[in-house]
């Protein structure tokens, strides 16, 4: 009875196991194909639910529906203007045949490896037929911001132009999405996004690209330095010039009043002293002292001619002299002595 009751449970045992096997679960983000000894058998299992397979004999190889990332390593390849850059390129993929995918590849991580190499080719070739400015730059007819202040002749000579672009990076992203997506369909893989994450300058040459660019603005900066001097000599010499141009007109302007207020005093002189003989005289007289002031100092030595106008008074300045014991002097030796005293 007891052999009976181990056999019995053997049986149930096996049973129980063969059932565990044979039957499996595919959930909503798996698909599976079925392989029997190592080969796919029947059509891949795409819905999700409770299946049933030969227990032992075949296996169930799960394999992902969902989006799948691919995150490649950023490599330096040159551009058409022989410029090497980095570039960062990221895709989104997704198994649309797993038969296929199964066959050609049987894993993820094959998967991966494989696009690396189809998306790195592909993105190397479209660099290379590409200047820089198509690939990182993405409007097409832009129009540069330019100052109000810039005057025609600085607009005319085009500063601050922007090289035009022809493709730009959305379409240099379009020709390797359609080229690797032709090479990853025999794949059972559909490549469904591909995208530059980061593009940068390769560190050998980043400085030098950074010296060029330095030594451009810094020659806008000294052209804009020269014209601003240029303009501030410009300045300071229109300012010299409407400074001298103000004080000789103003010269002229004082000189022409002092010259009519001269001519004034004269004609007042005039109708003053020519009132009667005597007037003319003392005008004369008082003429000639004031003269006699301003030239004779002390220690001052005059060489005359006898028939100057200055000596006829220190000649009879003289005449007098001798005879003032016999005559009275009269007025203008009177006024001559007084005014000699007074100069000494």
């Amino acid at each position: 009875m007891k052999v009976v009751w181990g056999i019995l449970a053997g049986i149930a045992a096996v049973a129980v196991v063969s059932a565990s096997t044979a039957v499996y679960t595919v959930s909503e983000v798996e698909q599976a194909i079925i392989t029997q000894f190592g080969k796919p058998v029947g059509a891949p299992v795409t819905t999700s639910g409770l299946k049933l397979k030969l227990p032992f004999i075949q296996e169930v190889n799960r394999i992902d529906r969902r989006v799948l990332e691919w995150d490649g390593n950023p490599s330096d390849m040159p551009t058409k203007d022989k410029l090497y850059i980095s570039v960062d390129l990221f895709a989104r993929w997704k198994i649309t045949d797993p038969l296929q995918y199964f066959l050609r590849l049987r894993d993820e991580r094959s998967a991966q490896s494989r696009l690396d190499d189809i998306l790195g080719s592909e993105t190397r070739n479209a660099v290379a037929k590409h200047e820089l400015i198509e690939i990182i730059r993405t409007t097409r007819g832009r129009t540069p911001l330019r100052d109000s202040l810039l005057t025609d002749e600085e607009l005319a000579q085009d500063i601050g132009s922007l090289v035009p672009i022809h493709k730009g990076r959305a379409l240099v992203e379009q020709e390797i999405f359609q080229a690797a997506a032709e090479k990853v369909r025999v794949f059972g893989i559909a490549l469904l996004d591909i995208r530059f994450k980061r593009i940068n300058y390769n560190e050998s040459v980043r400085p030098k690209i950074y010296d060029r660019m330095v030594s451009e603005r810094r020659q806008i900066a000294e052209r804009f330095l020269s014209e601003g001097n240029g303009e501030a000599a410009r300045i300071r010499g229109n300012r010299v010039r409407d400074l001298n141009k103000i004080q000789s007109e103003a010269y002229r302007e004082v000189e022409e009043i002092r010259g009519v207020a001269d001519a004034a005093a004269a004609d007042i002189y005039a109708r003053a002293y020519n009132t009667t003989a005597q007037a003319v005289e003392f005008y004369e007289f008082t003429r000639t002292m004031q003269a006699y002031k301003d030239i004779i100092s002390t220690g001052t030595t005059l060489v005359l001619s006898t028939d100057s106008d200055l000596f006829k008074f220190l000649e009879g300045m003289h005449s007098s002299a001798s005879n003032a014991s016999d005559h009275p002097p009269d007025l203008n030796v009177e006024l001559l002595n007084k005014a000699t005293t007074r100069m000494r």
